[in-house]
C-alpha cells in the first residue's frame, strides 16, 4: 500500500512588520506604546514557530510522504496529495482552499489560539487577540490525537459549500470559502449596480438598483466573519444557502429595502449588472480578486465544488 501524501502549508514566521529596537515608542508627545506590546508580538512569533516544530515532529514519526511549503509560495493547484495540513489560522486554510478542488481534505491547525483571559487583562493597553482559527480542528495541544483520528478514518471531513462566480458568462477559476465582496477599488467611491435573484424554474425577483459601498455574499462558514460584523445573520455551518447584503445602501426604494439583505438558495443565483467605471470582486479577503468594468454582468451561486474540511466538533453540534 502506497504511503499517504501530505502537504504541510505554513503561515510565514515574519507576518508582523519590522519594529524599532527601542522598548517603547513615543506617540502624541505624551503617550507610549508599552514594551509589553512588543514582547507580545515576539511571543506570537515564538509560539507559532513552536507549533510548526511540534507538528513537523509528529508528522515525521508517521509513515507518510510529506512536503512543506510556506503559504506565500503556493502558486499552483494542489494535486497528487491525500491530505493538506495548514498551520496558522483561518487565513492559511483559506489560502489553501483557493488551490484545491473537492477531492482533497484539509485539516487546519490553529498555531496560536486566543487566550480570553489575556485579552480581558490587556484590553486597556492593546488588542491581545491572537489567531482566529474558527475552521481549525486542531491546536498544538491536540494535533497528534486529531491527526491519528484522521489517518485512521475515525474523523470524517465535512463538505463546505463554496461560492462560484461567472463574469459575462465565463466561470472564474477561484471559489470563495468564506465570502466575496464586489465593490469599487477605492473604498470611498460609490458602487453602482443592479441585481435580481433568479430561480432554476425561470422565476426572478424584481430588479433592485443600488448605489452603495458594495455587495457582500457569504457562505454559512463565512457568515460569522465580515457578514456578521456588518449585521448579518450567523448561519449553522451545515446550511447550503448563501447570504447576501448590500453594504450601506444610499436612499433605497421602500420596495427594495426587504431585498437589501437576504439568502440565495442552492437552486438560485444572483445576477448582478455593474454600472461603475471600475470594480473588483474580492475572494476571502484582499489577496484574490478579479476586475470588473461598466456593463459587466456577474452571476453568483453555490455551483462550486464543496471543500472537504475537518472541522472542530463545536461547529458540528
Amino acid at each position: 500500500m502506497a504511503r499517504r501524501r501530505v502537504l504541510l502549508l505554513l503561515k510565514p514566521l515574519d507576518v508582523y512588520p519590522p519594529r524599532p529596537l527601542a522598548t517603547s515608542i513615543q506617540t502624541n508627545g505624551d503617550r507610549t506604546i508599552s514594551s509589553k506590546i512588543l514582547r507580545h508580538l515576539d511571543d506570537r512569533c515564538r509560539v507559532h514557530k513552536e507549533t510548526i516544530d511540534h507538528c513537523k515532529s509528529i508528522i515525521e514519526r508517521r509513515d507518510l510522504d510529506w512536503e512543506l511549503i510556506m503559504r506565500n509560495n503556493l502558486s499552483k493547484s494542489i494535486c497528487h496529495i491525500d491530505l493538506v495540513i495548514t498551520v496558522g489560522g483561518d487565513g492559511t486554510l483559506l489560502k489553501a482552499s483557493h488551490f484545491m478542488d473537492g477531492s482533497v481534505p484539509v485539516l487546519g491547525v490553529n498555531s496560536d489560539p486566543t487566550n480570553d483571559l489575556e485579552v480581558e487583562e490587556m484590553s486597556e493597553e492593546f488588542d491581545a487577540r491572537r489567531s482566529t482559527g474558527y475552521l481549525c480542528a486542531a491546536t498544538r495541544g491536540n494535533f497528534e490525537q486529531v491527526l491519528d483520528e484522521v489517518l485512521e478514518g475515525k474523523k470524517q471531513p465535512t463538505e463546505l459549500p463554496r461560492i462560484s462566480l461567472k463574469i459575462n458568462g465565463a466561470k472564474v477559476q477561484s471559489c470563495a470559502l468564506n465570502d466575496i465582496l464586489m465593490a469599487h477599488p477605492c473604498p470611498a467611491s460609490v458602487s453602482r449596480f443592479s441585481f435580481r435573484i433568479k430561480k432554476e424554474c425561470g422565476d426572478t425577483s424584481h430588479l433592485i438598483n443600488c448605489r452603495s459601498s458594495g455587495l457582500r455574499v457569504s457562505t454559512a462558514a463565512g457568515s460569522t466573519a465580515a457578514m456578521q460584523s456588518a449585521g448579518g445573520i450567523p448561519m449553522h455551518i451545515s446550511m447550503p444557502d448563501l447570504q447576501y447584503m448590500v453594504r450601506e445602501p444610499i436612499f433605497p426604494r421602500e420596495l427594495d429595502i426587504p431585498l437589501m439583505h437576504g439568502f440565495i438558495k442552492p437552486n438560485e443565483c444572483m445576477a448582478i449588472s455593474w454600472y461603475s467605471q471600475e470594480g473588483m470582486v474580492y475572494f476571502d479577503g484582499s489577496h484574490v480578486y478579479y476586475k470588473i468594468r461598466h456593463g459587466d454582468v456577474a452571476e453568483v451561486s453555490s455551483d462550486a465544488p464543496a471543500l472537504k474540511v475537518f472541522l472542530p466538533s463545536s461547529l458540528l453540534t
